[in-house]
C-alpha cells in the first residue's frame, strides 16, 4: 500500500479514537474534547496530504479513488453526528442539517457511480469544494463549542453568546452550499440520469 492510501486508511482509523474522547466526560475540564480536536485536525490534514503526494509522485490508484471520499464523508458525517448526540447543536435543527448533507451525500456518489458507468468522471466543482472547505472550518469551530459548554470553566456570556451564533451561522452556511452544491451537480449532470439508448432497445 503506498502512502497516500496508508494517509487514507490512517483518516478512517483515527476516527474511533476522535468518537471516544469527545464522549470522554470522565476527563475533566473537557480536555477530552480538545483532544477529539486535534485528533480531527489531523485527519483533515491527512486529507490534504493525500491527493497531493498522490499527483505529484504519480501514485494515483483505484483504490484511493474509492476510499478518499468515503473515508471523508465518514469524518465529517461522523463528527455532525457527535454534536447533535450531545445536544451540541440542538434537535431539530441538528437533525435537519445532518439529513440534507448526508442526503446530498448519497445523491452526489449515485450520480457518480451513473457517470462511472458511462465512463464520465464527476470532478469536484467550485460550489463541492466551497461545502467541504466551510464544513472543514464549521466542524472544529461545533466541537470547541462543545469543549465551551462542557469544560467547567466560566467563561463571559457574551463571549460564549457571540460563539453560538457564529457556529450556527457557520453551519447554516455550509448546509445553504450542500444544498446549491447538490442541486449544481444535479442540474449539470442531468444526462446521467437519462437512458442510453442500447438500454431503451433492450427494453
Amino acid at each position: 500500500m503506498n502512502l497516500p492510501n496508508k494517509l487514507t486508511v490512517m483518516r478512517i482509523c483515527l476516527i474511533p479514537f476522535m468518537m471516544f474522547f469527545y464522549f470522554a466526560d470522565f476527563i475533566p475540564y473537557g480536555i477530552g474534547k480538545i483532544v477529539a480536536l486535534v485528533i480531527f485536525i489531523v485527519a483533515a490534514l491527512t486529507d490534504l496530504l493525500d491527493g497531493k503526494i498522490a499527483r505529484s509522485r504519480n501514485l494515483v490508484t483505484n483504490f484511493g479513488k474509492f476510499l478518499d471520499p468515503i473515508a471523508d464523508k465518514i469524518l465529517t458525517s461522523t463528527v455532525f453526528f457527535m454534536i447533535i448526540a450531545d445536544g451540541t447543536i440542538p434537535n431539530p435543527w441538528g437533525a435537519i442539517i445532518v439529513t440534507i448533507i448526508i442526503a446530498r451525500e448519497f445523491m452526489v456518489s449515485a450520480l457518480r457511480l451513473l457517470a462511472a458507468n458511462r465512463g464520465v468522471v464527476l470532478a469536484a466543482d467550485i460550489w463541492g469544494k466551497a461545502k467541504t472547505m466551510v464544513q472543514m472550518i464549521a466542524l472544529p469551530v461545533s466541537i470547541l463549542l462543545a469543549f465551551i459548554y462542557t469544560s467547567g470553566i466560566s467563561f463571559n456570556g457574551t463571549f460564549v453568546f457571540v460563539f453560538e451564533i457564529v457556529t450556527y451561522v457557520m453551519l447554516g452556511v455550509a448546509t445553504l452550499l450542500t444544498v446549491i452544491s447538490g442541486i449544481n451537480y444535479l442540474v449539470k449532470n442531468k444526462d446521467c440520469l437519462k437512458e442510453d439508448k442500447h438500454t431503451e432497445e433492450n427494453n
